[in-house]
């Protein structure tokens, strides 16, 4: 009926750019050292809820890709640790 009950198509959101200081691409697995929140090492997670997570070695800590962008550059305050 006029398709107004129609369900709409859920739209994928775009995965987000990550990339460090250097401007290396980062992915899943990878291993980095964090430049903030005294997190030291961190591995980079995927949570079910599509979000990208820096969780420490150390401490178990889990912080949010988005809260690690440096506002001047728009690069993760983040280095890549080369295995």
């Amino acid at each position: 009926m006029f398709g107004f009950f129609k369900k709409k198509k859920k739209e994928e959101k775009p995965q987000p750019t990550l990339t460090d200081l250097n401007n290396i691409p980062l992915q899943e697995g990878d291993v980095v050292e964090v430049l903030r929140y005294e997190m030291g090492k961190c591995k980079i997670i995927k949570k079910e809820d599509g979000h990208y997570y820096y969780e420490s070695i150390e401490t178990g800590k889990q912080v949010i890709w988005v809260k690690m962008i440096d506002a001047a550059t728009d690069l993760q305050k983040v280095k890549k640790i080369e295995r």
